[in-house]
């Protein structure tokens, strides 16, 4: 079946670059200065199973009156009305504006079938965003980063079920079929032994390796297959204290690191099992669960260590207190100088990444939100008693959920309990997991 999707919203929002990875050509010009775009431009787009026509629209500010604006606005209109479906994109980063509030409405106004995404919510900055974007009365926002790749399963399968579309292949995964690499980032402090790591995996000396700290300088992006799966692996510099960093070169080192963590969809933590779990090892863990990456953490130069037994046991019992909020966190004992045996740290970032794409459906959800809500009711709060409406995971990797409640004064014990329900009841360890207040009625009443 054939049909038209056009994409529509204000200027700097991401359209052109959602437009150019639904054509997996880059055909729209793509920079920070908005308004880039003026005329519709249409291309044939691929979607995993899925082909249909795809339309790039004018970011539109609302009060322009000059003839060009008046142009812009017509074009924008020509491409919905010859769409059968429409994406409504907003900056998450940047939340709803007034002029998101008035386009929406003008959308609406058209009555074509409207998909709301919230773009750029690639690591934790675009919950809000998220959140308020409800109050445009577009139905359920998909959340997800057209740059990174994020959430692209989700907006396909909201498309198909729009349009009637029945995939001839079961079990497709538009997410892994716009993301053709597994990025994989070894990240840790300096002197770690992750380009030795990086070498014993890619099978040869591909990277610089030395005794002292700091030979890797710029983050090295590698081409890797595992088991029959395509890997983009990234050689990191090791991250030092900031106060510590005073040269600009090891500056932009560090920039370089932060920027390859915030591509990478799972990150190698490596750690040396002689000194584990120093403060600067903990601060790289935090930040790359801050960005929302999957992780695993290898415990190199095992064969150094003489009470292995020991050594394990106090690593579990203290990992679990220091890094909490990633309970479940899997760790493997490595040897990246004599024998790596990455066997078991391949299977163990594989579990980490399907735990970071797992999805929980509505139902399930709320059913199990019924069920621990009677078995530990919510606190109460000035003397009434808080209420979780409703429940909805509005996006992965990682897995965010959205919690409707009566008032926004949910105790965060009682979240932490939420957080932890759900870990065991779903399977969902060593990622991250983000909650979302949000007050007012039940939307889906």
């Amino acid at each position: 079946m054939t049909f038209t999707v056009a994409i529509v919203g204000r200027p700097n929002v991401g359209k052109s670059t959602l437009f150019n990875r639904l054509a997996r050509r880059k055909l729209a010009l793509v920079d920070d200065q908005p308004g880039m775009t003026r005329d519709r431009r249409i291309a044939e787009a691929s979607f995993g199973d899925m082909s249909f026509d795809i339309i790039d629209t004018a970011g539109l500010e609302d009060g322009e009156t000059n003839e060009l604006s008046q142009q812009m606005w017509s074009q924008t209109e020509l491409g919905i009305d010859e769409a059968d479906v429409v994406l409504f994109v907003i900056d998450a980063r940047e939340g709803v504006t007034p002029v998101d509030e008035t386009l929406a409405n003008w959308t609406r106004r058209k009555g074509k079938p409207t998909i709301l995404v919230a773009n750029k919510c690639e690591g934790s900055q675009g919950l809000g965003g998220v959140g308020e974007s409800y109050g445009l009365g577009l139905g359920d926002p998909i959340a997800l980063s057209a740059e990174h790749g994020e959430g692209m399963g989700d907006l396909y399968h909201t498309i198909a079920e729009l349009v009637g579309f029945e995939s001839a292949a079961e079990g497709v995964v538009a997410e892994e079929e716009n993301s053709p690499f597994i990025q994989l980032a070894i990240v840790g402090r300096p002197n770690v032994g992750k380009s030795t790591l990086v070498n014993k995996l890619m099978g040869a000396d591909r990277v610089l390796t030395g005794a002292e700290a700091g030979v890797t300088r710029d983050s090295i992006a590698l081409d890797w297959e595992y088991d029959g799966k395509r890997i983009k692996l990234f050689d990191t510099a090791g991250m030092r204290k900031s106060t510590k960093i005073h040269e600009r070169p090891e500056k932009l080192s560090v920039f370089d690191t932060r920027r390859a963590i915030q591509y990478a969809q799972v990150a190698v933590v490596v750690m040396d099992a002689t000194q584990p779990l120093e403060k600067q090892d903990l601060h790289v863990a935090q930040h790359v669960s801050d960005e929302g990456r999957a992780m695993v953490i290898a415990l190199n130069k095992w064969d150094l260590v003489k009470n292995k037994s020991a050594v394990l046991k106090e690593f579990s019992l203290r990992i679990g207190e220091v890094l909490s909020q990633v309970k479940g966190l899997l760790f493997v004992p490595i040897s990246a100088k004599n024998d790596v045996k990455y066997d078991k740290m391949m299977q163990a970032v594989f579990t980490a990444y399907s735990n970071w794409n797992k999805r929980v459906s509505t139902a399930d959800l709320n059913r199990w939100l019924d069920l621990v809500t009677q078995e530990h009711p919510l606190p109460l709060i000035k003397g009434r008693r808080l209420k979780i409406r409703y429940m909805t995971q509005i996006k992965t990797r990682p897995p965010t959920f959205s919690l409707f409640v009566s008032r926004a004064e949910v105790p965060g014990s009682y979240e932490r309990y939420l957080v932890n329900r759900l870990r065991e009841d779903f399977d969902i360890v060593g990622v991250p997991i983000r909650f979302h207040m949000r007050t007012g009625k039940n939307p889906y009443v």
